[in-house]
């Protein structure tokens, strides 16, 4: 139901081809704490979906819903085999074409492509400042395990307990997805605000 002509990014462009109007400022102003605590980029990609799925039932079905877009968005997404043919039996039932829908589903990473790039929105400094602080954290502690251990093994070198004293240490902490099976450093992880879920996505749809 997307158009390639418009907005640049697919939350944009989504929220033109649904006629969800207000849908943007009411984004960012979660995602940035405009009116108090902040609403993380996942849970404000589910409330995007979920509006979608609103809306298509709307546009097919009119005033006549049979259908909680809520409860039935999370069937689709989280739900058992039996749950998920019983969502789609339900859109179905109203209209909808499910295949079309889901394609339009949005993950986090599209959410925050659309605030930073279509509305230049940005989180507060101390906000945007956290994941830095974290990572700072953590090569702190990968330095200091790391001249602990060749300080051990200088030790034990010096004692003949091993045989040399000058291997090099490495100490890598990484973050393996468990859905896609991205390995990667955590600090570029958490600079990217994930892994991107690729396995996820393309089962489906989102990007």
């Amino acid at each position: 139901m997307t158009d390639e002509d418009g907005p640049n990014t697919k939350v944009g462009r989504v929220i033109e081809a649904y006629g969800l109007d207000g849908m943007g400022a009411t984004l960012e102003a979660a995602w940035t704490g405009e009116a108090g605590e902040r609403t993380s980029l996942r849970d404000l990609a589910d409330e995007f979906n979920e509006a979608v799925l609103a809306a298509a039932v709307r546009e097919t079905a009119g005033s006549s819903l049979d259908v909680e877009a809520s409860s039935t968005y999370e069937a689709l997404e989280d739900g058992t085999g039996s749950e998920v043919t019983r969502a789609r039996r339900r859109l179905e039932r109203e209209g909808v074409d499910v295949d079309e829908l889901t394609a339009d589903f949005v993950t986090h990473q599209a959410v925050h492509t659309y605030l930073t790039e279509d509305r230049g929105a940005s989180l507060p400094t101390d906000e945007a400042d956290r994941g830095e602080r974290k990572i700072e954290t953590i090569e702190k502690l990968q330095g200091r395990l790391s001249a602990v251990t060749e300080s051990a093994i200088a030790s034990l070198a010096n004692a003949d307990e091993l045989d040399r004293g000058d291997y090099d240490v490495l100490v890598d902490v990484r973050a393996v997805c468990p859905n896609c099976g991205t390995d990667a450093p955590v600090g570029e992880v958490i600079r990217r605000g994930g892994c991107g879920c690729t396995a996820e996505d393309a089962s489906t749809g989102k990007n």
